[in-house]
């Protein structure tokens, strides 16, 4: 995309390196020399991992190519800290795949939430295990939708058809909208770090059918959420994002349902939102989550 030379151009740069002294200055120093303006910047120090990691965002004047010339000045400076870094131009709308089952109310909260223009990303497909007259009452705005059925004997080829859409989309994140199928390993690995899901959490954790039902009939006190990275490991992925809502004796197990979907779209929408701003960086089994 041309840019008018005279405009601004706003960049997110995050990194994650070995801790030594200097990151922060040798940082500050290179962008300084490119001219650029520091508006926003967070930092932590993994004791554990010795690991450091950074969020920068950064406003500079706008050029043609002016992302190709950032990155070749930054790494420079990468190169000499060993980091792992990215650098997003805020303008770029990340394109996304959506996977949903049966239940919609997570798909439906984040093509709301993209249709208001309050999350900017770039739905580029809608794949279902599920035929296209399960939501017959949605409006899909045009977004091509897939009708992937999956059995235990066709699981290989399905995730087969949905790595080709990923790739043939030049989809960038795959979002589990409560899809209700287990992605094999090799497909997890495939999107490792691409891959958000959303979970229903409670203490204890139920697993298994009829989650909220179970956790109905143990009297829980509080229900919750989890977003996390997709792994391997079943719902223990990276956790990127969870809130939690107060149950009582009085409530049903239709309400703690009520009061689940309420929770799972929220808690989504937010894990969603952290990676597109490149917020969350993955830290082994943890994240780094930059909270606005």
């Amino acid at each position: 995309m041309t840019r008018n030379a005279t405009s601004s151009a706003i960049f997110i740069l995050t990194l994650s390196c070995p801790n030594r002294p200097g990151i922060v200055a040798a940082i500050s120093q290179q962008l300084y020399e490119l001219g650029a303006n520091i508006t926003e910047a967070q930092q932590f120090d993994d004791t554990d991992s010795n690991r450091f990691f950074m969020r920068i965002v950064f406003e500079v004047t706008a050029t043609d190519n002016i992302g190709q010339g950032l990155r070749t000045q930054i790494t420079r400076i990468a190169d000499t800290f060993s980091m792992e870094w990215s650098l997003t131009d805020t303008q770029h709308r990340q394109k996304v795949l959506l996977l949903v089952s049966r239940f919609d109310h997570c798909l439906v909260d984040l093509l709301y939430r993209w249709r208001i223009g309050e999350l900017p990303i770039d739905p580029v497909g809608i794949i279902s295990n599920h035929p296209r007259e399960t939501f017959a009452d949605l409006d899909f705005y045009g977004i091509p939708f897939h009708y992937l059925p999956v059995t235990k004997e066709t699981k290989a080829a399905q995730e087969e058809q949905i790595w080709t859409i990923f790739n043939e989309t030049g989809a960038e994140l795959a979002v589990l909208a409560r899809y209700m199928q287990v992605l094999s390993n090799a497909m997890a690995s495939r999107l490792s770090g691409r891959c958000i899901n959303i979970h229903h959490s409670f203490l204890p954790g139920f697993k298994g059918a009829r989650p909220y039902h179970q956790a109905f009939s143990r009297g829980v006190k509080l229900i919750g959420a989890t977003a996390h990275y997709v792994t391997s490991d079943l719902d223990e992925g990276p956790i990127i994002e969870q809130d939690v809502e107060r149950i009582s004796h009085a409530d049903s197990p239709d309400d703690l349902i009520r009061k689940g979907r309420d929770i799972e779209r929220r808690v989504l929408a937010r894990g969603v939102r952290f990676h597109i701003e490149r917020r969350a960086l993955m830290n082994g089994s943890k994240t780094i989550v930059f909270t606005p």
